[in-house]
């Protein structure tokens, strides 16, 4: 990859790089649908899939779901169930995605004729996934079937307990599998070390949310009842309807949007503006949201707010929201996850401080891992995020009860897979209970043991870190003159999406430009109004960069001194018409 503009070290002291053009060039020169290919191609798309990845679509990637181990048989036990009208119940995580398979699960099946019912454990009493207690329980008051959606995959003592209480489970799940599988009727998981390889192997779509992997088991069970003559009498159900939440489960979940994710975002983001959903109307409303949602406001508006229940609140008022059928119910949930989210900001800012003191001490270590006792575990995920991108590594936040028990969650950087580290630091005899993704995991673990499992993670870690590390520099897909940053590039670029994690947003860089204005609002942003030797201006904003070197720069940057800005631009609609503005991501000196 070439350097941009020669610059090899910027305010942040990182390289500008192209992400994967040969040339660099002041003109953009670019038609709008020569921008979208190049910024397909840019992220990894054969050319012989352009036209599929440009407009994502279920039927281009949807796999057969029988190529999925367990699928069948999963998909047989929940139409045998439906046939008896058994007790089902499904058993999710208190997370957005455990909120939004559990929920998919419920309104499939309501439209089968069966109504499920939803359990979530409370995050503070149960912790995560299924106990032994649970299920037993569960199968005591009648379940006769029970669907762990968005975790069971190392549940081994909760599916024996409910085995011998003879109630079957299916577990539907993504997150990494040991080599041994607890006992279940069926376990439907891409993340099986059995599972298939491949192309069209049920292992490349390990990057699926739960929720996308329910929706599959939602495919393959209605094959199944077509195929029993289920629907002579009655319409099939349009499990495409359910993408609205399949889109939020996913993009909330940080799941890699490639393949078929993008399809199911795209065409969620479809289904979710027309706003058929009741329980999502009603939070796109306390969202504030007055427009279409986007796939940034699933992120950092309607999911945080269904997670502020189970970090804060209610564990089951996601599924809930989701899954009313009473308009004023889901305004009363929506409104109380809003307040809920609130008070999850205002617990999240004191633990984050505390954590920040003691990362500052940890800073040289590959992995951070701060611990605090009374830190509220329903928050850590968030804080762990917040140091990874701070500090560029992986961090894991740990709160640890009055019994010594630690509760801990954390967030990778790529090319760093953690969820693995912690399962074999659990294999190890580390942690109590451990596991997750490449990008994200969770643990429980005992606070004598915090200095071994740091040490662990060190030796384990430290090479791909420092190589991730090494490799780091700002990728860039366009530069543009300051007169370019325009609404019309903006909605060009939107074409390439949706973009989240695995598929990155565009970063363009534009200059040189001189500050106008700059000043500190909000949380610590810096606010900008910048204009160039073409006499164009635009606003941009670097959020949560105060009192970093770039905040001090853009904030103490001499009248006659000039910068490069690199970031992402986005549509500023607050004016009278929408004007386009840049979210940095860092600066250069222009001379």
């Amino acid at each position: 990859m070439n350097t941009v503009l020669n610059i090899t070290k910027s305010i942040l002291g990182q390289p500008w790089r192209w992400r994967a053009l040969a040339t660099d060039t002041r003109d953009p020169g670019f038609a709008p649908d020569d921008l979208v290919t190049q910024l397909l191609l840019a992220r990894g798309c054969p050319r012989e899939e352009l036209e599929a990845h440009k407009a994502p679509s279920i039927r281009s990637f949807m796999p057969d779901p029988s190529i999925f181990r367990d699928m069948d048989r999963a998909a047989e036990r929940l139409a045998d169930a439906i046939a008896a009208q058994q007790s089902v119940v499904i058993f999710g995580d208190y997370d957005v995605d455990g909120a939004t398979s559990a929920a998919l699960m419920i309104l499939l099946l309501r439209d089968l004729g069966l109504d499920a019912t939803a359990y979530i454990p409370d995050r503070l009493m149960e912790g995560y996934g299924p106990s032994g207690t649970a299920l037993v329980k569960l199968k005591n008051d009648g379940a006769e079937l029970i669907v762990t959606v968005d975790c069971g995959a190392q549940a081994f003592e909760a599916l024996d307990a409910a085995r011998d209480a003879g109630v079957d489970v299916i577990v539907v799940d993504h997150h990494k599998c040991a080599l041994a599988l607890p006992h279940a009727h069926a376990v439907v998981n891409p993340n099986r070390l059995d599972e298939s390889q491949g192309k069209d192997g049920g292992a490349t779509h390990g990057h699926l949310a739960a929720v996308g992997v329910a929706f599959l088991l939602g495919a393959a069970l209605i094959r199944v009842l077509r195929a029993r003559g289920a629907f002579k009498d009655r319409p099939e159900p349009r499990l495409l309807d359910l993408l609205d939440i399949v889109a939020l489960g996913t993009v909330a979940d940080v799941a890699q949007l490639r393949g078929l994710n993008r399809a199911f975002v795209a065409q969620g983001l479809k289904v979710m503006a027309q706003r058929r959903n009741i329980g999502l109307n009603a939070l796109i409303s306390a969202s504030r949201l007055t427009r279409a949602p986007t796939c940034t406001d699933l992120g950092f508006a309607l999911g945080p707010r269904i997670n502020a229940g189970g970090r804060v609140g209610k564990s089951d008022l996601g599924v809930r929201l989701l899954t009313t059928r009473d308009p004023q119910e889901a305004a009363d949930i929506a409104a109380e996850l809003d307040r809920l989210n609130e008070e999850r900001r205002a617990i999240e800012a004191i633990v984050q401080e505390a954590a920040e003191s003691l990362a500052q001490v940890a800073r040289e270590r590959a992995v951070l891992v701060v611990a605090g006792h009374g830190w509220h575990p329903g928050v850590i995920g968030i804080v762990a995020g917040r140091l990874k991108e701070k500090y560029g590594r992986p961090a894991i936040v740990i709160a640890i009860d009055e019994h010594g028990v630690g509760k801990g969650s954390g967030r990778s950087i790529a090319g760093v897979d953690l969820g693995a580290a912690v399962l074999s630091a659990k294999d190890s005899g580390l942690l109590v209970a451990g596991g997750g993704h490449a990008m994200a995991a969770g643990l429980t673990i005992a606070e004598d043991q915090l200095a071994a499992f740091g040490d662990f993670l060190e030796s384990r870690l430290a090479e791909a870190v420092t190589r991730s590390i090494g490799d780091r520099a700002l990728l860039l897909d366009a530069l543009l003159s300051p007169g370019g940053v325009t609404p019309a590039l903006v909605d060009s670029m939107e074409l390439g999406g949706p973009y989240g994690m695995g598929w990155p947003q565009p970063r363009i860089v534009t200059g040189p430009v001189r500050i106008i204005k700059a000043d500190v609002v909000g949380s610590g942003h810096v606010r900008l109004i910048v204009a160039g030797d073409d006499g164009r201006s635009f606003k941009a904003v670097a959020f949560r960069q105060a009192e970093t070197a770039l905040g001090a720069a853009l904030l103490g940057a001499p009248p006659h001194r000039k910068l490069w800005l690199a970031g992402r631009a986005r549509i500023d609609d607050w004016g009278a018409r929408p004007a386009a503005e840049l979210h940095l991501d860092d600066a250069a000196w222009a001379e």
